[in-house]
């Protein structure tokens, strides 16, 4: 896949009956965004009937009711339409391994692929941002100032606060002399140790000016 621009994708979140596709835990509610430019050009909210009532503390963690998810969509119809919503798109979460997990799982039950990749803002939080307390969605919010109306754990909510902490990781990226990263750049930010991150952004440096 050719070199593609970080600040064009798509972040996304899920909540879930729990934590694990394989241990039978289903999507509730997917949220996303999807990021041209930089520009949030358009988002994609929806709950999802999983097929059985969710648990006393996912109620009371998410917010998300068995009343609400009662008159929900089926998973199988909203993952459909996701399916078309991200096409070819690079994604972004915030510890995408979960994320990717679910929407795997109930992608492969609509028989839906994607071509994208995904990149973790988590990870590379880790990298860019080391001074933070945690690497939390919520302390990061809260550590770079960035605006929010306090939802977290709804999807859409969370998506929308990943994808301002991913431009803000990008615009420092290019106060850093990194103009325009790239989306596999991030990629690899992620995966890169902490000792190795000054070498990576001189590197990064160097290819920008050639």
């Amino acid at each position: 896949m050719p070199s593609t621009p970080a600040h064009s994708v798509i972040v996304l979140d899920f909540e879930t009956t729990g934590l694990s596709p394989n241990m039978g835990d289903r999507a509730i509610e997917i949220g996303a965004v999807k990021l041209v430019n930089g520009d949030v050009v358009d988002t994609f909210q929806e709950l999802m009937n999983p097929g059985r009532r969710v648990s006393s503390f996912i109620e009371g963690y998410t917010g998300i009711t068995n009343n609400m998810l009662r008159t929900a969509a089926s998973c199988e119809d909203v993952m459909a339409k996701f399916g078309h919503f991200i096409g070819d798109s690079h994604l972004v979460a915030h510890n995408a391994s979960f994320d990717k997990r679910f929407l795997d799982a109930e992608l492969e039950r609509v028989n839906v692929r994607y071509s994208g990749q995904f990149a973790c803002s988590m990870l590379i939080a880790r990298r860019l941002i080391q001074d933070a307390p945690t690497h939390k969605l919520g302390d990061l919010v809260r550590f770079k100032h960035i605006d929010n109306d306090g939802v977290f754990h709804r999807a859409l909510a969370d998506a929308q606060m990943t994808a301002k902490l991913w431009m803000v990781m990008i615009d420092e990226l290019e106060q850093q002399g990194v103009f325009d990263p790239s989306f596999k750049l991030m990629q690899t930010i992620s995966k890169t140790s902490k000792g190795a991150m000054r070498g990576l952004l001189e590197k990064a440096r160097s290819n920008a000016k050639s």
